[in-house]
């Protein structure tokens, strides 16, 4: 039992630790402290449900079915490059450091729509979690299956809560607004390198 919930655990973490789309955007979100605990739950949530898709036998489909069309991946390069435009267009007239100032502003409507598309709009969400974590998850049955899905959900609830109020640590760096100008330089790098890898990946390029 405690091995199926530590392979979970680690393969669960593992997979959410690189930095991407929606990574960055719940950075940000806890830097600026705008609906930080919505946003790591929405994130949480997702990742859990997912998973537990895949986990309960999905996976075993979607290993043969084409599910990640080119149509996919090619909305989601759209919808990155957008998202980078953006955050260039912060960095240069310095928007985000106002946008912190003023951080009780609204939202949230505008905020969990951006989440719902960066989430669910992400072909690789469904690579990692229904695909690789359930495809894993066949080595076990019953109980331990259970253990194992639940350590690799637990894993994201720690990863996105602790992303969304472990940035606060570091925002009496980013009072500076050339903090801020590197950060969304560089989210919006970021973007634009995923976009065209998605775009490759769906024959857009």
């Amino acid at each position: 039992m405690i091995y199926a919930f530590s392979t979970g655990f680690i393969l669960g973490f593992s997979l959410i630790l690189a930095i991407g789309a929606q990574n960055s955007f719940v950075l940000r979100q806890g830097l600026i402290g705008r609906h930080v605990f919505i946003v790591a739950l929405f994130c949480a949530l997702s990742d859990a449900l997912l998973i537990i898709i895949g986990v309960t036998g999905i996976s075993i489909f979607l290993n043969y079915l084409d599910l990640l069309s080119d149509w996919l991946f090619g909305i989601s390069a759209i919808w990155l490059l957008i998202y980078g435009l953006l955050r260039l267009k912060d960095s240069v007239n310095g928007m985000s450091a106002l946008i912190a100032e003023n951080s009780s502003t609204g939202g949230l409507t505008s905020t969990l729509s951006f989440l719902v598309v960066v989430t669910f709009a992400n072909p690789h969400v469904y690579l990692d979690t229904m695909v690789l974590i359930g495809t894993v998850s066949q080595q076990f049955s019953g109980n331990h299956k259970l253990a194992y899905a639940l350590g690799a959900s637990i894993a994201s609830f720690i990863f996105f809560f602790s992303l969304s109020y472990g940035a606060k640590l570091i925002a009496p760096i980013m009072k500076r607004p050339i903090a801020w100008r590197i950060l969304d330089f560089s989210i919006a790098i970021l973007m634009f390198i995923i976009a065209l890898k998605l775009a490759y990946l769906g024959n857009w390029l």
